[in-house]
């Protein structure tokens, strides 16, 4: 069961059940909720509202504490900690995620998305529910949701890039998925998988010319200080994943699991709404702040991804999957 709205029911039934039988709810329950964002971050929002709901529905009896920043390790590093149950809850990227379930690969397709409302229609639809499943059948646990983090775009320390020709020869960072690593070499750069907590340190030292990413992390995290050109190629809709530990979960009181789904459903609410505000008040900063922002023919960027859907469309479910998508 990985969909939020199909637990309205349970969650109904539960409110009448916290109400009638409070002692039933365990008392001091502490419970770990990290990600890999600044504190400005819509993630951090997301869990502030996680913790809001969660602590008033149980009375107080649970504890959400929330550590951004990589503050307990790298997202694949706390993907193991959820596993251990020593993290309840955490966000994790299809990049990352995708070394242990291939088939979040899918989502990782350059482009595959059309606009924002097409990218929520698929995952929160049959797609995402197929995904997400994968996602609890191989990792041990629970999909609360799907967040959004951010429309990708291409930024770089060296020129402007308007075509994948302009590409050649940058080294650019990825995140940690085959799919990305091959689309932009395919495009033309010199794709370097780099953890997102060494990003700065990376482009500040020439390891990379460049990255790949949404325009809050570029102003939040400061990258804005060592690179100059922005390529607005919205190549990826990127998905997050709201999981929890299956261990954790499992030892919950029925009543506190339901509490859960009502948090959850309010912090993916909570979490969308704050990306889409932040992101705008972002590039208008970007570009107080002297960035070059280059809008492009993305028909060019496309044309020279089609052998990476080509390699990839078997692998990842099929291109019956792929036509899925563009179906919905």
């Amino acid at each position: 069961m990985n969909n939020v709205s199909s637990f309205v029911a349970t969650v109904t039934f539960a409110v009448a059940l916290l109400g009638a039988a409070p002692a039933t709810l365990a008392a001091d329950i502490v419970l770990k909720a990290a990600h890999n964002g600044f504190e400005g971050h819509p993630y951090q929002d997301g869990h502030l509202k996680l913790k809001e709901v969660l602590e008033a529905r149980t009375g107080g009896a649970v504890e959400v504490q929330i550590f951004p920043a990589e503050q307990l390790g790298t997202e694949e590093q706390v993907t193991e900690l959820v596993d251990l149950g020593t993290v309840a809850f955490n966000i994790n990227g299809t990049a990352g995620i995708s070394g242990f379930v291939p088939e979040a690969e899918l989502l990782n397709l350059p482009f595959i998305f059309k606009d924002l409302d097409h990218f929520y229609r698929v995952l929160d639809g049959p797609v995402g529910d197929r995904i997400a499943q994968a996602i609890e059948d191989r990792l041990n646990v629970v999909v609360l949701g799907w967040l959004y983090s951010g429309n990708r775009n291409l930024w770089n320390s060296k020129r402007r890039v308007l075509s994948p020709a302009d590409m050649s020869g940058l080294k650019i960072r990825t995140m940690t998925s085959q799919v990305m690593v091959d689309s932009f070499n395919a495009l033309g750069g010199q794709a370097t998988p780099i953890s997102f907590g060494e990003l700065y340190t990376a482009l500040q030292q020439g390891v990379v010319d460049g990255a790949e990413g949404d325009h809050i992390d570029l102003l939040g995290e400061k990258f804005h200080e060592v690179v100059k050109y922005v390529s607005l190629t919205g190549h990826i809709f990127l998905p997050g994943i709201l999981i929890m530990s299956k261990k954790v979960y499992d030892d919950l009181p029925v009543g506190v699991q339901a509490a859960v789904w009502e948090a959850a459903a309010e912090s993916v609410r909570a979490e969308r709404e704050a990306y889409t505000v932040k992101d705008s008040a972002a590039q208008a900063k970007l570009t107080d702040l002297g960035l070059v922002f280059d809008t492009v023919d993305t028909s060019k960027f496309r044309d020279a991804l089609k052998a990476v859907y080509t390699k990839y469309a078997d692998k990842l479910g099929g291109a019956d999957l792929i036509e899925q998508v563009n179906r919905q």
